[in-house]
């Protein structure tokens, strides 16, 4: 299994930068009812900060203010979900630029976090991004790869961004320990979305547990699809690398 390398650590924030973000960090997660340390919110500022002079392209968000909700207010939102406020392992698939799965490690210093990213330029950002926390693991490999490795695992997966839901049940589930759940980010309901995930849960081993909303921005709704493996997931799944995106389940 490939495994990123550490390189020169991007430049960093001006501390008045840090502070000033680290402080809204505080304010807004405070009002979704997540208590932010000041020593985590000025090191997830850090990161944010690096991660937006990366040259290469993170996150389409390029201003500071803006990324603070669109990344890690957003990240630190899950904590609302009691699967991963209480998890006591989690990998985050597809890590990017780091949200959730760093924020998720800053704040929760005693659970082993692993980043799995496959591009291998954002895998060693990853990896530079995540040294101040030594509970994270950055794989820099594709899900498909570490479930034949790491299989029937991980108490927690979670995914952000990465794709239609049956597309992310697929690639989560085979890593899920038996009784674990996978807590999936998403902007809305789908009546239709629905129909597949329902589909796709048949054939995974997996049952709906609940669905957890939260306000992390002003007008902003974020919607956690949250799963429990229930049944072995057959052997067949995950299919090939690129077949779950090729031909969703459902």
């Amino acid at each position: 299994m490939k495994r990123s390398h550490r390189g020169a650590p991007s430049t960093g924030p001006a501390p008045s930068d840090v502070d000033r973000v680290a402080g809204d960090i505080v304010a807004r997660a405070g009002a979704m009812g997540v208590v932010v340390e000041a020593r985590v919110a000025a090191a997830l500022a850090s990161v944010l900060a690096g991660m937006l002079a990366e040259p290469q392209n993170l996150s389409s968000v390029r201003d500071l203010d803006t990324a603070i909700g669109v990344h890690v207010i957003d990240a630190l939102s899950g904590l609302v979900v009691p699967e991963v406020r209480e998890a006591e392992g989690i990998v985050d698939l597809g890590s990017g630029g780091g949200f959730p799965g760093i924020a998720l490690a800053a704040m929760l210093p005693d659970v082993p976090v692993t980043l799995v990213e496959s591009e291998g330029r954002k895998a060693d950002w990853l990896v530079r991004a995540s040294a101040a926390f030594p509970n994270v693991r950055v794989v820099a490999d594709r899900s498909e790869t570490l479930a034949r490795d790491e299989r029937d695992r991980h108490p927690v997966v979670t995914a952000r961004a990465l794709g239609p839901l049956p597309v992310v049940m697929e690639l989560a589930t085979p890593l899920l320990a038996p009784g674990g759940s996978l807590v999936a980010w998403r902007g809305r309901r789908d009546a239709d979305d629905r129909i597949a995930c329902a589909a796709a849960a048949a054939a995974l081993g997996l049952e709906a547990t609940s669905e957890v909303t939260a306000t992390p921005s002003p007008g902003v709704n974020r919607y956690f699809s949250v799963w429990r493996k229930t049944a072995p997931t057959p052997d067949r799944y995950p299919r090939r690398p690129g077949i779950a995106a090729k031909r969703p389940l459902g």
